[in-house]
C-alpha cells in the first residue's frame, strides 16, 4: 500500500508541476519531479534487493525523498506556484507514506535476518 500511495503523490506532483505557474523555473519542476519519484523508485528497488538489510536502506532513502518533497512544497507554496490547500494535501499524503515506511522499516529489523 506504501508503494501505491508513494505513486499517487508523484502522480499528483506531475500533475501540479503542469500548471502555467511552473513553466519558468524548469530546474525545481525537475527536482520536485524526481525526489517524489523517488520515493516509489526506492521502495521497488529495495524490495527486489534480496536482502532485509538492503530493503532497509532503499527504505530510509525513500524516507528522504518524502521530507524532501515536503519542503520543495513549503518553496512551492511561498512562490505561489502551489496554494497552501494543495500543499496540505500532499503534506498529509507524504506524511502517511513517511509513516508507512517507518513501521516497515521497524518491522524489518525485528523480523528480519539483515
Amino acid at each position: 500500500m506504501v508503494w501505491q500511495n508513494a505513486r499517487a503523490v508523484s502522480k499528483s506532483i506531475y500533475t501540479i508541476t503542469h500548471k502555467p505557474e511552473f513553466e519558468r523555473d524548469y530546474r525545481f519542476v525537475q527536482q520536485i519531479r524526481a525526489a517524489a519519484g523517488s520515493v516509489m523508485d526506492n521502495i521497488a528497488e529495495g524490495f527486489d534487493s534480496g536482502s532485509d538489510a538492503k530493503f532497509i536502506n532503499f527504505l530510509n532513502i525513500a524516507k528522504g525523498s518524502c521530507s524532501e518533497v515536503k519542503s520543495m512544497l513549503y518553496l512551492c507554496e511561498d512562490l505561489e506556484y502551489c496554494s497552501t490547500k494543495e500543499r496540505e494535501r500532499l503534506h498529509a499524503q507524504l506524511f502517511n507514506i513517511s509513516s508507512g515506511i517507518y513501521k516497515f522499516i521497524e518491522y524489518l529489523k525485528k523480523t528480519g535476518s539483515q
